[in-house]
């Protein structure tokens, strides 16, 4: 029977590509890369991660643009975008994946709880998903982790 699980489901469709990903995380925390590397085989497709949760490493490790995060912060869609093309960059992987967002308790930069968004790089471009979660910070981690693989399998599944 075939592992449906969707980090399972992503290394699955990059090992049929040759592809590789690698994440930048805020919101989440490592916990997208936990769930990437929680599937044996793992490092076959996975190149790493980078967990930028302070908002000046988002710009001096993963390149995002200084004058974005002074007039938006750190939640913003472009920003998103910037952290995947980075760590795709960064880490030499086929694709990026990022995630940042609001989990809680308290707004952030004048975004409500469970402003989420979720930045995609790869070969044939860039993209963001913009979402509002609700729930517990744990749910909200937990759902931004199974939104940022749905999207990457989405893209992988064209």
């Amino acid at each position: 029977m075939t592992d449906r699980r969707p980090a399972a489901e992503v290394h699955r469709a990059l090992r049929e590509r040759g592809a590789t990903v690698a994440v930048a995380e805020s919101l989440t925390g490592g916990l997208l890369s936990a769930a990437l590397v929680d599937v044996p085989g793992a490092s076959a497709t996975y190149r790493g991660g980078v967990t930028a949760y302070a908002t000046e490493l988002k710009a001096s490790v993963l390149g995002v643009d200084e004058g974005l995060l002074e007039v938006h912060g750190a939640v913003h869609p472009v920003v998103a975008r910037q952290m995947a093309d980075g760590v795709r960059r960064l880490l030499g992987a086929t694709y990026g994946l990022s995630t940042t967002g609001v989990a809680g308790p308290e707004e952030q930069d004048g975004n409500p709880v469970g402003t989420v968004h979720i930045g995609l790089s790869g070969p044939d471009g860039a993209r963001t998903a913009s979402l509002g979660l609700s729930g517990t910070r744990e749910t909200i981690r937990r759902d931004t982790v199974a939104a940022a693989l749905d999207l990457l399998l989405d893209r992988l599944a064209r």
